[in-house]
């Protein structure tokens, strides 16, 4: 039976959602690991929504899974209904709704608070002893649920960020576009796609050699 990687998106678009090149380079990693891949969101109204073609917030009301439907092709679960035990693996695709949707670490760093559905399947996953990936912001989500485990992670080198991650409890470990950290100890591997880009093949290069660290990690 092939591997079941969970994938959480968290949106449509990078200023509020969920990195739309990130997503799409990981659902296609996967699909050439020849993995199940199972997308999930939750089901809860976006914390912005940013008209991505001026930049500016509007007042608009988008509904996260709705719009995380978008990049699944609509085959996507509410992530309240996922449980560790189906999956192998999880994949935290970035963009700016990993940080504001999935938690709201973008306004809050250390301080913040994770959706409680996102909180419970990345703990229970990471309790079952399943590997995890996070792309570009999403380790800050990550670094919330398991910061007291001082998981080794990257963001690329933004300091800013890379310190609210430590005050976290994580440790920082800088990192190049086309490369990704792992922390073995923890089965958690990170790469900083468009925190660092510059450009799509980039980005690609640096989330399928992830997604293929993540996959051989599954026992």
């Amino acid at each position: 039976m092939p591997h079941r990687v969970g994938v959480i998106l968290s949106g449509c678009g990078f200023k509020d959602g969920a990195e739309v090149h990130e997503s799409v380079c990981t659902l296609l990693a996967l699909d050439k690991l020849g993995v199940t891949t199972i997308c999930t969101a939750p089901n809860i109204e976006q914390a912005q929504v940013t008209n991505h073609l001026t930049g500016e917030n509007t007042n608009e009301k988008r509904n996260v899974l709705v719009e995380s439907a978008r990049i699944a092709r609509g085959n996507i679960k509410d992530i309240k209904d996922v449980k560790a035990a189906d999956l192998d693996a999880l994949v935290m695709p970035g963009g700016f709704g990993a940080a504001l949707n999935l938690s709201d670490f973008a306004s809050k760093g250390a301080a913040g608070k994770v959706n409680d559905d996102v909180a419970r399947l990345i703990r229970d996953v990471h309790k079952a002893g399943k590997p995890i990936c996070a792309i570009c912001i999403a380790p800050g989500t990550l670094a919330l649920v398991l910061g007291k485990e001082h998981p080794v992670l990257t963001i690329g080198n933004d300091e800013g960020t890379a310190e609210a991650l430590e005050k976290c409890g994580a440790k920082h470990e800088t990192c190049a576009v086309r490369d990704f950290v792992v922390d073995k100890e923890r089965k958690i591997v990170t790469t900083p796609a468009y925190m660092l880009g510059p450009s799509v093949a980039h980005v690609a290069e640096g989330i399928e050699r992830a997604v293929r660290e993540t996959v051989a990690m599954i026992g």
